[in-house]
């Protein structure tokens, strides 16, 4: 059934040569290889689709997963029109068109499932503008994106769609699509298995790189299979996907901080390693290493912030790639660091205590009395000298007068702090010695 606002279709005089990714699309979705935790008989799609009540959602995952595949596919199993945007081509007025073609089919008893490739890059307004077509039912959105919706997508269009994980391909199931393509071509890849494995590789958990790259090796006349080194002189490896300022930044830098946290030096040299080729600069790396050493080894540690700091100051007079070097070495160091938050607990207890307690002042006994006023008020009364004192301690009182003595600093039994531990309990006994 056509309507005013759909193309009308045109027989081509000739087919054209149709890209491999396009020739083997799944017609079902059965057929989509390594989202079965989407798509299985007891995941979100599959439970919608056997109950007959698909929402709208939000399909989250990285480029070349089967975002707009799934798509297609829903459109085609709840006999709904499909129509396919991008939120980087489209304005107001072709969405108002999309949306009046909407309606107009919803009258006739036909519904439509609009996909939205890159659905984060419309404006609030723009994302506001589905929200009615999406609660009377005139549209099924199916939105796309590659970064956090948390972050990205407005809450009223996030309330009324459900999210959906989509994974990066595994070995295992670029194999799958591989062996996929050579039925199609009805002819191997001229590789031998470590070449093969070493394509797969290549691919980075993109199926339609994958495929892309097996048009390339197929299309090459080659007498014999080829080992792994002549498929990397004649293939250039993918760089990695990597966005200094989204989500795989913040994942990576994650990754790092919990493995260093975790005393996993191999894992932390791992996902340091990834930033650096993923093109992150040193310097944000050096940064965020003095943050971890102040944050999760701390007193425990004294000397690792003073080692980050080094190794921060030798790559800024090395550069790269040699005074990464240093940074690797600071990152081997943190992780096998002992570890302590204590000195982060009692910061974040002190300050939620002055905020709390507002303008309390100090005790009159530890302020100066530099004029005959305050003196005549008692300010520096009673005060101790704690050098006169025995052990060099008076065990005073430096909190305000109504405020209950708290602790904010408990020392942990690791590294350095095993010492100040020592050190809190003596001073702690020793102030109660006094009162008494």
């Amino acid at each position: 059934m056509s309507d005013l606002f759909d193309s009308p279709t045109r027989e081509p005089a000739h087919e054209a040569p149709r890209p491999l990714a396009d020739r083997i699309r799944p017609q079902h979705l059965a057929e989509v290889i390594g989202q079965e935790h989407v798509l299985g008989p007891e995941a979100p799609l599959g439970a919608m689709l056997a109950a007959g009540s698909l929402s709208s959602i939000i399909l989250w995952g990285p480029p070349g997963v089967g975002k707009t595949t799934i798509a297609r596919l829903l459109a085609s199993e709840t006999d709904r029109a499909f129509v396919q945007i991008s939120a980087i081509f489209t304005g107001v007025p072709e969405l108002r068109k999309v949306f009046e073609a909407a309606k107009l089919r919803f009258s006739q008893g036909k519904g439509t499932l609009l996909f939205v490739d890159e659905i984060h890059r419309f404006n609030k307004a723009q994302q506001d503008s589905f929200l009615p077509y999406m609660e009377d039912g005139t549209i099924l959105l199916v939105g796309a994106t590659t970064e956090n919706p948390s972050f990205e997508l407005n809450a009223a269009v996030l309330s009324r769609a459900q999210v959906l994980i989509l994974e990066r391909l595994s070995l295992a199931s670029l194999e799958r699509l591989a062996q996929r393509a050579e039925k199609a071509l009805d002819r191997a890849l001229p590789l031998k298995a470590p070449a093969r494995e070493a394509l797969l590789e290549m691919a980075d958990g993109d199926g339609r790189a994958l495929l892309n790259l097996i048009e390339q090796v197929m299309a090459w006349k080659v007498a014999a299979p080829l080992d792994t080194e002549a498929l990397s002189a004649r293939l250039m490896r993918r760089a990695a996907k990597y966005d200094k300022s989204g989500d795989e930044h913040y994942n990576l830098i994650s990754a790092l901080h919990k493995s260093v946290r975790g005393s996993d030096p191999d894992a932390a040299l791992y996902w340091y390693a990834r930033m650096l080729e993923g093109g992150e600069d040193p310097r944000f790396l050096a940064r965020r290493l003095v943050r971890m050493a102040v944050e999760d080894i701390a007193l425990a540690d004294p000397q690792a912030q003073t080692v980050c700091l080094h190794a921060w100051e030798t790559y800024e007079r090395l550069g790269s790639p040699e005074g990464e070097l240093a940074l690797a070495q600071a990152v081997i160091y943190l992780a096998l660091a002992p570890k302590s938050n204590a000195g982060y607990v009692a910061y974040k207890a002190a300050r939620a205590a002055a905020k709390k307690t507002g303008s309390e002042p100090p005790p009159r006994h530890i302020l100066n009395a530099p004029t005959r006023l305050m003196e005549e008020q008692g300010f520096g009364a009673g005060y101790q000298y704690d050098h006169d004192a025995e052990d060099g301690f008076s065990g005073q009182n430096y909190f305000p007068e109504t405020m209950k003595r708290p602790v904010f600093y408990a020392p942990v039994e690791r590294g350095f702090e095993r010492e100040l531990k020592k050190r809190v309990d003596w001073f702690a006994k020793l102030r109660d010695k006094r009162k008494t």
